[in-house]
């Protein structure tokens, strides 16, 4: 297929948005907003880096990396409106795939009512994803991981370690993927951004936030160190699911610490606002877990301590990072 025929078979018929005025077909979009602030996002996804086909079908990818933009939209307290696809396609690829991955992307897509607007379709040597996401939200309402003040909680939505276990289990086929654990591959395959939870918290005046891609141990720092503050978090705490438990403890603290990819919220709150906060997450059927405090400290600011063991340890970052040499 030509590449224009390509563009024409992922042209949505209609837009969801009222703010899109123009999107594929032209060379540009146009979007229309007033009384709020547009929030931007990109994020890369290449093959054999991000995604294998050997754990990850099409569909799953184009799905995953949609998410990982939400996601990022989230953290900002914002809501996703619209999407740009930039692809670079080798020719091992078929049609049939490339429609996979953007009807992975188009289902969650339809989710939050999110309009395809425009990208761009190379050929290349290596599948890669380029995907831009365009959300709105409220003056005054940006979550910002500088805003971390003494004595706020430590919080976070969901279970962590799920991607990474889910990821383990594909990796490993000599492991039995029976019936019990497809919840943690679905968990890799097909993460859920916290989009309405966060969108049910405008009332909160002021919540620092991160997504878990790159596991707590890196979120928390930027917050501690963007906001100056120290965290202590115990790990004890740190919400996990039961099935976790079957796994080694080595295995769980590294899923849990530094595994990452399960897109869960990660933030601060005012202890006068922790029952609005679990107000809003009871009514979007959200897991919400406080795991430590912020505290000032004079000598020693943007670092992160965690309790375990009868033990408080300095967290380092870790887990995968790009560039790193």
């Amino acid at each position: 297929m030509e590449e224009f025929d390509f563009i024409k078979s992922i042209q949505p018929k209609y837009y969801q948005q009222s703010t899109t005025i123009k999107g594929i077909g032209d060379d540009a979009a146009i979007l229309r907003h007033t009384n709020e602030d547009i929030i931007t996002t990109v994020d890369t996804m290449v093959e054999n880096v991000h995604f294998s086909t050997k754990t990850t079908e099409p569909f799953h990818i184009g799905y995953r990396a949609l998410a990982a933009n939400i996601s990022d939209i989230a953290a900002m307290g914002g809501k996703p409106t619209s999407y740009l696809v930039s692809i670079v396609i080798p020719t091992s690829w078929s049609q049939e795939s490339l429609q996979q991955i953007y009807n992975g992307m188009q289902q969650l897509a339809r989710r939050y009512r999110m309009d395809l607007i425009g990208g761009d379709t190379v050929s290349g040597k290596q599948l890669s994803l380029s995907i831009t996401v365009i959300g709105t939200i409220r003056r005054n309402k940006v979550r910002y991981r500088s805003s971390a003040l003494e004595d706020d909680i430590v919080f976070v939505t969901g279970q962590l370690g799920d991607s990474a276990c889910g990821l383990h289990i594909l990796l490993n086929k000599d492991e039995p993927i029976c019936d019990k654990y497809q919840y943690f591959i679905d968990r890799h395959r097909m993460p859920e951004p916290r989009v309405n939870f966060i969108n049910e918290c405008t009332a909160i005046d002021r919540i620092s936030l991160n997504d878990v891609s790159d596991g707590i141990a890196n979120e928390l720092i930027e917050i501690a160190e963007a906001s100056r503050k120290t965290i202590v978090i115990d790990y004890d705490k740190v919400p996990s699911h039961p099935l976790l438990e079957d796994f080694s403890e080595e295995m769980q603290f590294d899923w849990k610490i530094s595994g990452g990819e399960d897109f869960e919220l990660l933030g601060t709150v005012s202890s006068h606002n922790w029952e609005q906060l679990k107000i809003s997450a009871d009514k979007t059927g959200t897991a919400i877990t406080k795991i430590g405090f912020v505290k000032e400290d004079t000598y020693k600011k943007g670092i992160v301590w965690m309790q375990h063991n009868g033990q408080r340890k300095r967290l380092e970052k870790s887990g995968y990072t790009h560039l790193r040499r």
